[in-house]
């Protein structure tokens, strides 16, 4: 088990960027993907949806077609984190956005990026509000 902390959420007008840091501990990067999601407001937990995955160790990524060109997934293996720049934000990307720790094992026999983004992640932070205003 992992254990994962985000942050960089804030309120921000649209056109803006922000970026999202993801802390984790217990493990090293080596040993877990890390995915990025978002709840948006008035939904279920079971409709987050990703948004970015990265394996570490390659450094293979992966984005939502809403997140491509305007999103940019990065880690910092020193530091054990991972990052989620997004600029050109609009109002329809205003949700809590949450990091989720993929086994390395697990992202090995997935096959493709759809089983990627949309693994089995196991431990999940607590999230991030981002709220863009238009």
């Amino acid at each position: 088990e992992v254990q994962l902390v985000e942050s960089g959420g804030g309120l921000v007008r649209a056109g803006g960027s922000l970026r999202l840091s993801c802390v984790v501990s217990g493990s090293t990067l080596d040993d877990y993907a890390i995915g990025w999601f978002r709840l948006a407001p008035g939904k279920a937990t079971k409709e987050r949806e990703p948004v970015s995955c990265i394996s570490n160790w390659d450094g293979t990524r992966y984005y939502m077609d809403f997140a491509k060109g305007r999103f940019t997934i990065s880690s910092d293996n020193a530091k054990n984190t991972v990052y989620l720049q997004m600029k050109s934000l609009r109002p329809e990307n205003t949700a809590v956005y949450y990091c989720a720790a993929l086994l390395r094992s697990r992202w090995e026999i997935a096959e493709g990026e759809t089983e990627r983004l949309w693994g089995e992640y196991d431990d999940w932070g607590r999230g991030t509000q981002v709220t863009v205003s238009a």
